[in-house]
């Protein structure tokens, strides 16, 4: 506003000394460059003072305007420096970002969203939100954030992203509100996290729980495998002795029954003996038919009794099973065992093969080993309680390489689909409650690695189960 002139009506007033000259150098300066009048041209009648009070104004103008840049240049610098704040930390975040208007077009995107899809932030603003995803249904449900009926936040909803690569990565999506100063829905805020290392990473670590688990019950079974050995070694030598004995008293027996056997033929054969009363009395005692009957009985006992020593012989070698010790073995000699005493009590429609080399020359623990099979072929017994004509099959044969394979198939129901990826799992059974412990194939598994080997089981083609047994064999 122009400065307001005040005409004298008197003449004009006595001019002090100086009149007609600036009274400050920085008053000058200050008007050098406007286009205000010399005082020499003032109009007549305006005092001097009214121009010191003008001068005056507007020093004090350009005070408050040079406290006011400062000021605002000071707000800048605090600006500038929140700006490059905000940009660090959306630079630096990991997970993906996305800053939309309330239709769902992209206003602003971090730097994480920008390496994920490959796609600059000049290209991306004002696109659709939606078309980063990468299914027809994953867009659909993004399409449904920014309804109008749908204004609230929405949180951990899996959605498929399209990458750099052009596959789809599922993505955990968090949708928050963005409201203006007077609460007003100007948009939303997208942030993502992709879920595929986080379940691998979970996937890895359930493996390496369950790993634990396994060799924990492991352990515990090693255990109470120990104490069983430590028990069965016992009887076993207990039971040697009174066997042994009763071997050698049967054999001893036998060796008499064939000299009274000599001697009765010998008195048979004199004239003497054929008395009246002899002749009864062996009719009464039956003496022919105890002669018939005497060697079959005593070869049933010899061969029982030695039965009886070969199956503590195998309970000594049982009973060395948690022995660290290896030694070397001859592997079909253990199949066959095994399969022999699992075999015995099996009714007679039970039909079994077994197709082994001579000899599969093995470094390790018999004992444990022959677990393994014994487990394998009870199994394969079990799963063929209701089968009409049961058939086992035992074979093995040199494989590829220094390697040995066993594979012990029968003709059952086979196993459930659902079943074999945790057939080796401890204390997974499928046999009835009070039948089984779940740690047969468990143990068998870890014993089998133990030995540098795999087992692994699968069904066969034609119906049943198979399990296969792969061992690496000794060098000769």
């Amino acid at each position: 506003m122009a400065p307001r002139i005040i005409m004298s009506t008197s003449g004009p007033p006595a001019k002090p000394p100086g009149a007609g000259k600036p009274e400050a150098g920085a008053s000058r300066r200050l008007l050098a460059g406007a286009d205000l009048p010399a005082p020499a041209e003032v109009l007549d009648g305006v005092g001097e003072g009214v121009w010191i009070d003008v001068i005056r104004k507007m020093d004090e103008v350009y005070n408050d305007l040079l406290q006011y840049e400062v000021a605002l240049e000071q707000k800048n610098a605090a600006l500038e420096e929140s700006h490059q704040f905000i940009e660090s930390v959306l630079s630096s975040m990991s997970d993906l970002l996305v800053v939309c208007d309330r239709h769902g077009r992209i206003e602003e995107v971090n730097a994480a969203l920008q390496r994920f899809t490959g796609r600059q932030e000049a290209e991306l603003k004002g696109t659709p939100v939606a078309a980063l995803f990468a299914d027809e249904g994953s867009q659909l449900r993004v399409r449904e954030l920014f309804s109008p009926q749908q204004r609230g936040a929405t949180h951990d909803l899996e959605l498929s992203v399209s990458t750099v690569e052009g596959s789809a990565m599922p993505v955990s999506i968090n949708c928050t509100p963005r409201l203006s100063g007077v609460g007003k829905l100007v948009g939303m805020v997208v942030t993502g996290r992709p879920v595929g290392e986080l379940r691998r990473a979970y996937h890895v670590l359930r493996q390496t729980h369950e790993e634990l688990k396994r060799t924990q019950q492991q352990l515990v079974q090693s255990e109470k495998m120990a104490s069983l050995g430590r028990l069965v070694a016992g009887v076993a030598h207990e039971l040697n002795n009174p066997i042994s004995f009763v071997l050698g008293n049967v054999m001893a027996l036998r060796r008499y029954a064939g000299r009274l056997h000599t001697y009765i033929e010998a008195v048979n054969a004199c004239d003497c003996a054929h008395t009246p009363e002899l002749e009864g009395l062996r009719q009464e005692l039956r003496i022919d038919r105890i002669l018939e009957d005497m060697s079959p009985l005593l070869d049933g006992m010899i061969e029982g009794a030695e039965r009886t020593r070969d199956i503590v012989d195998g309970l000594k070698r049982f009973s060395a099973i948690d022995r660290q010790a290896d030694e070397d073995f001859n592997l079909t000699e253990v199949i066959e065992r095994s399969v022999r005493w699992v075999t015995r009590s099996m009714p007679p429609k039970f039909r079994i093969d077994v197709d082994l080399p001579a000899g599969l020359p093995m470094r390790g623990s018999s004992g444990q080993l022959q677990q393994v099979i014994m487990n394998l072929v009870q199994n394969a017994c079990d799963a063929m309680a209701e089968t009409p004509e049961p058939r086992l099959e035992v074979r093995a044969r040199p494989g590829a390489g220094e390697v040995v394979m066993v594979s012990v198939s029968d003709n059952g129901p086979g196993i459930a689909p659902e079943h074999l990826a945790r057939l080796f799992d401890p204390f997974f059974t499928t046999k009835p409650v009070g039948q089984g412990t779940g740690l047969g194939l468990s143990i068998s598994y870890g014993i089998v690695e133990r030995h540098g080997g795999r087992l692994e089981a699968a069904n066969r083609p034609e119906g049943g189960a198979v399990f296969t047994l792969l061992l690496p064999m000794l060098a000769t």
